[in-house]
C-alpha cells in the first residue's frame, strides 16, 4: 500500500471515529477516538477467524506505517510547537523550579524506579533480563506524554496553576526523557566500559542545551522575519517552515528536536502577539495551528489503537503489563514527592498536587514509539506489549477519571 494511501485511509478512519465520537460517545477527543479504534481494531481481529483477508491486509497496513518515525520524527513537532504557541511564559516562570526538577531529575529517578523494579519483577517470574533492557524500558515509560496531556486537560477543568505544572513539565520532559532513552540505548548497544561519565554527560548536555539554543535561536530568527511585515499567508508559513526547519536541523546536529520546537514555540507565542503580528495574524495563526494540532491527534490516537494488531498478546506478557500500571505510578509518585515538599512553602500548591499530578501523568504514543525502536536482542515484544497495556490504561482509564479526581480534591480542601 502506498504511502498516499495509507494516510487516506487514517485520516478516513480518524474522521469516521472523530464523528462517532461527537455524535454518540460524546467523550474527551483523544480518548474518544482511541477507545473506538480498539473496538474496531478488535472486530477487525474477530473477522479475521471467518476471513482472514481482512485482518492481514489490516495487519499489513498497520506494519507498513512506521510508527516510531511518523511520530518522532515527523508528528511530534507539529504537535509539541502547537502546545508549546498557547503556553504563557508568565505562568511558566512562576512554576520554572518545580517544572524544571520534574522534568529533569524527576524523569531520571522515575527511569532508575522503574528498570530496578522491573528488573525485580522479572527476576521473581523467573524471567531474568538485562538490567540495562529494564532502564530502557524506565526511561521509555517514565516521560508524561504532552500530546495526550493537553488534549485530557482541556477538557478536566483543572485549576490554572496545576495545569501550568503539568503541562510544563509534560513538554519538557518529553524531549528529556528522549535524551535518557538515547544514552541508554547508546549504553546498552556498546556497553558501559566504552562509554565514560564524561562521555554519556557530555552526550546529555549536548543534546538539552543544544536543543534550547537551537529553538531560541530559530525562534528569534523566525520572530525578526515576522516583525517587518504584515502578511498572515506569509507568517503562517513561516511558523511552518520553522518547526521543519528545527526539526531537520536538530536530526543533523544531533541535538534534541523536541526541546528545540518547545523552546521555539513558547518564545514565539508570547513575544509575537505583542510585537510582530497584527491581531489578524495572530487569529490565522492560531487558528492553523489549532487545526494542525485536532488533525495530527486524531491520527495519532487511531494509530495507537490499530496498532494492537501488532502488539504480541501473550499470557505472561500481559500479566506483567498489568503489574506494570501500578509500579509505573508508584515511581512517578516517589520521582514527584522531592521537587513538591521542596517548593509547597513557596509556591501555592494546591492540596494533594503529587497525588494529581502522578494520577494525570498521561503517558501516550511517545512511549509506544520508544519501544518500537528497541532491538529484538533487548526485549523489543515483551516491553512493547507492557508499555501499550500501560498506555491504554493510561489514557482511558487515567484521562476519564482525573476530572473527577481534581473536583473530589478541590471540593475537601
Amino acid at each position: 500500500m502506498s504511502i498516499f494511501n495509507i494516510i487516506t485511509v487514517l485520516i478516513i478512519l480518524s474522521a469516521v471515529f472523530a464523528f462517532i465520537n461527537t455524535r454518540f460517545l460524546k467523550l474527551p477527543f483523544t480518548i474518544g477516538l482511541m477507545i473506538i479504534a480498539i473496538i474496531f481494531t478488535v472486530g477487525i481481529s474477530i473477522l479475521g477467524h471467518f476471513n482472514h483477508y481482512v485482518l492481514d491486509e489490516a495487519k499489513l497496513m498497520i506494519q507498513s506505517v512506521d510508527f516510531e518515525t511518523a511520530l518522532l520524527d515527523i508528528m511530534l513537532s507539529f504537535l509539541l510547537f502547537a502546545g508549546a504557541l498557547h503556553t504563557k511564559l508568565e505562568s511558566l516562570k512562576k512554576q520554572k523550579g518545580p517544572i524544571a526538577l520534574f522534568a529533569t531529575i524527576g524523569v531520571v529517578l522515575s527511569t532508575f524506579l522503574i528498570g530496578t523494579m522491573m528488573y525485580y519483577l522479572f527476576m521473581a517470574f523467573s524471567y531474568p533480563i538485562n538490567y540495562i533492557y529494564c532502564l530502557l524500558f524506565g526511561a521509555l515509560i517514565s516521560p508524561t506524554d504532552p500530546i495526550a496531556v493537553l488534549g485530557i486537560l482541556k477538557d478536566a477543568n483543572a485549576p490554572k496553576k496545576l495545569e501550568t505544572k503539568i503541562v510544563g513539565e509534560s513538554l519538557f520532559n518529553d524531549g528529556v526523557g528522549v535524551v535518557v532513552f538515547i544514552v541508554l540505548f547508546k549504553i546498552a548497544q556498546q556497553g558501559l566500559e566504552a562509554m565514560s561519565f564524561a562521555d554519556v554527560s557530555l552526550l546529555f548536555v549536548t543534546e538539552v542545551a543544544g536543543g534550547m539554543i537551537l529553538g531560541l535561536s530559530a525562534g528569534w530568527g523566525a520572530f525578526r522575519l515576522m516583525k517587518v511585515i504584515d502578511n498572515y499567508e506569509t507568517e503562517v508559513i513561516i511558523t511552518l517552515a520553522l518547526v521543519m526547519g528545527i526539526s531537520a536541523l536538530a536530526h543533523y546536529l544531533h541535538v534534541s528536536g523536541p526541546l528545540a520546537v518547545v523552546v521555539a514555540g513558547i518564545f514565539l507565542g508570547n513575544k509575537a502577539p505583542k510585537i510582530a503580528w497584527s491581531a489578524n495574524t495572530h487569529t490565522y495563526v492560531d487558528k492553523f495551528w489549532e487545526l494542525i494540532d485536532v488533525l495530527l491527534n486524531a491520527v495519532l490516537f487511531v494509530l495507537i489503537g490499530l496498532e494492537l494488531l501488532v502488539v504480541t498478546m501473550n499470557g505472561k506478557y500481559l500479566l506483567f503489563g498489568l503489574i506494570a500500571i501500578p509500579l509505573a505510578l508508584l515511581a512517578r509518585f516517589i520521582a514527584l514527592s522531592g521537587p513538591v515538599a521542596i517548593f509547597k512553602s513557596k509556591l501555592d500548591f494546591i492540596p494533594k498536587t503529587n497525588l494529581i499530578m502522578t494520577w494525570g501523568g498521561i503517558r501516550g504514543g511517545i512511549s509506544i514509539a520508544l519501544a518500537l525502536s528497541l532491538e529484538p536482542q533487548m526485549g523489543r515484544e515483551l516491553f512493547l506489549t507492557i508499555t501499550y497495556v500501560i498506555v491504554v490504561f493510561s489514557i482511558i482509564i487515567q484521562g476519564l477519571t482525573i476530572g473527577s479526581l481534581v473536583k473530589r480534591v478541590l471540593k475537601n480542601s
